[in-house]
């Protein structure tokens, strides 16, 4: 699928659109670096993410999900090994040629071009739907409406995203002098667990929630890492402390 802009009404706008596809071409063939996935910590990180998404899509074979905004491919490859089938869909080609030579040896996954504003699927077409730091380069009302039409009844969502309450997320995404350097787009916005809440009320979603998570930053040593990740997992289990954790686990169910 190319990548064309919607008109006028059908979907976002096309300039929001075109520079969110600009910036993920200028850094496609360093995609992970920017994004902090390839250093140790990161890798540590991404593993539990994928681990996160199988949990609580309660992905098994039998199950069908879709990953939004599937970048490279790096959690779809992992995902995968659930034995779910998957589809991906993501608004890049640059980064979709990646996914694809990432995930050519499972038979069980399919990848699209795609708008996650407006999704090239039927209603009620998924078991569950996930994905990765995705839904705050969206317009989050309009995306998780476009979740729901897509999940069938029953289905469950599952996303991890960057924690606004996080003092470093909370610079990079509002000190404009910061955000070439952290990686971040033009227009990509990080929100708060209540607002996520709110948003999946909007959109119909029951047990929606948003817990935060993830204290390993990225820039951990080797030798820290696994003192770093234990203290981690202390600081999610401490009331105020966990509120400023990296990341948030936004999940729901449709009824």
């Amino acid at each position: 699928m190319s990548e064309a802009l919607p008109g006028p009404g059908k979907g976002p706008p096309a300039s929001r659109l075109a520079r969110e596809i600009a910036f993920h071409r200028s850094i496609a063939d360093r995609a992970e670096l920017v994004w902090n996935w390839d250093s140790p910590a990161g890798r540590i990180r991404a593993a539990r993410r994928a681990a996160l998404f199988v949990e609580h899509a309660q992905l098994a074979p039998g199950r069908t999900a879709l990953e939004v905004g599937c970048g490279t491919g790096l959690f779809l490859d992992q995902v995968a090994r659930s034995g779910a089938r998957l589809h991906a869909l993501d608004l890049s080609t640059e980064l979709l040629a990646r996914a694809r030579a990432r995930v050519a040896g499972h038979a069980h996954v399919s990848i699209q071009c795609g708008n996650a504003e407006q999704m090239p699927y039927p209603d009620g077409r998924f078991d569950a739907v996930y994905g990765s730091s995705v839904l705050h380069h969206l317009d989050l009302d309009r995306a998780l409406r476009e979740v729901f039409r897509v999940l069938r009844p029953g289905g469950r969502m599952v996303f991890a995203e960057p924690n606004i309450v996080n003092p470093q997320v909370a610079v990079m995404f509002h000190v404009g002098a910061t955000k070439t350097y952290f990686g971040v787009s033009p227009d990509e916005m990080a929100f708060s667990r209540f607002r996520a809440v709110r948003a999946l009320r909007a959109a119909g979603f029951r047990d929606g929630r948003a817990t935060p998570f993830d204290f390993l930053h990225p820039s951990t040593p080797a030798s820290l890492l696994a003192a770093v990740a234990r203290l981690g997992l202390l600081a999610e289990r401490t009331p105020f402390l966990r509120e400023i954790a990296g990341s948030l686990l936004v999940r729901a169910v449709k009824p």
